[in-house]
């Protein structure tokens, strides 16, 4: 045998080992690909029913806005009724009523200052402090 015969079986068995090398690889590749593809199927089938599920949730949060909307517009609307209702009655109802309690509050000074015993007794001043109340002799004087 000579040297080239000798190279040439050497390059033939390194081939061989490379070549077996490869079949192996390529072998643990496809069985990866496999293994992708069937989690790639299985989380698909999980996934489409999720997401039928939180579609539906979303139509029916958006149902419930829409209803909060149209409560909010009628809360909105008898608030301005109100308003306007008050408005209206302070001004219809205000102005007599103040006067009346002037005449009142008059008459009252008025029918008071012949007769001392209709006059109350003047109290003490009281002045309340957070809930409070402090007499009027414990008060700072200004």
């Amino acid at each position: 045998m000579s040297g080239t015969e000798v190279a040439g079986i050497l390059v033939a068995v390194f081939w061989a080992i490379l070549v077996s090398f490869l079949a192996v690889a390529l072998a643990r590749l496809a069985q990866t690909l496999k293994a992708t593809t069937k989690l790639v199927a299985d989380v698909t089938d999980q996934a489409v029913p999720l997401l039928a599920d939180a579609s539906q949730a979303v139509r029916s949060a958006q149902t419930q806005i829409d209803r909060v909307d149209a409560i909010a517009s009628d809360v909105q609307e008898v608030t301005s009724n109100a308003s306007a209702l008050s408005t209206t009655v302070a001004s219809t109802f205000g102005g007599p009523l103040v006067k009346v309690a002037a005449f009142g509050y008059g008459v009252r000074r008025a029918l008071g200052g012949r007769k001392g015993e209709d006059v109350p007794a003047k109290s003490a001043r009281r002045t309340v402090i957070v809930g409070r109340t402090v007499p009027a002799a414990r008060r700072k004087r200004k």
